[in-house]
């Protein structure tokens, strides 16, 4: 077993350990010119979540730092939620909340 201390999920802030399912988020989608751009880690929870709150286009134009993302009411809610569980914590995110426009 390592002694090394697991990377941070940018989102939540809470530890992900190598075996927790885990992936890269584009700061600015690929679609919209991000191909390239800055990533950061996060659980693969936090991410399902950020893309079921957010459109590409929202993401790009408003939501393009950690900080933004953290401040949108809905992300800031499932962020208070997500916290209170274990760094391993798995849930089915449901299909797309965001609204039709």
């Amino acid at each position: 077993m390592s002694d090394e201390t697991p990377p941070t999920c940018a989102l939540c802030c809470r530890p992900v350990p190598a075996e927790v399912p885990q992936s890269l988020h584009h700061l600015v989608p690929r679609l919209r010119g991000g191909k390239g751009g800055p990533t950061v880690l996060l659980h693969d929870i936090c991410h399902r979540e950020i893309h079921a709150t957010l459109s590409e286009t929202e993401l790009a134009r408003a939501y393009c730092t950690i900080e933004a993302l953290q401040a949108h009411p809905r992300l800031a809610k499932f962020i208070a939620w997500v916290r209170k569980r274990p760094p391993g914590f798995r849930s089915r995110v449901p299909g797309k909340r965001r609204g039709r426009r």
